[in-house]
């Protein structure tokens, strides 16, 4: 089973426009920056979490590429 959100599976990105994509990597984002500071101060109990987080952002960030790079397709305004 693949570590990771499950709203957040390769399948469900790829339906998701740059937009939406820039929304989820910077909800992530602030996720990971919370989760690091509750590591910090000792109170994280869910270390697993960070793993996970990070994980989806880099799924995020494949994603991106690989449509900058047109290997992958955004979806378009049809297919809604």
């Amino acid at each position: 089973m693949a570590i990771g959100s499950k709203d957040l599976m390769p399948a469900d990105l790829d339906g998701m426009d740059n937009e939406r994509l820039a929304a989820e990597l910077k909800k992530a984002k602030q996720e990971l920056f919370n989760l690091r500071f509750s590591s910090a101060t000792g109170q994280l109990e869910d270390h697993g979490r960070l793993k996970t987080v990070r994980r989806d952002i880099a799924r995020i960030y494949t994603i991106l590429r690989e449509r900058e790079l047109h290997i992958r397709s955004a979806p378009t305004a049809e297919a809604k």
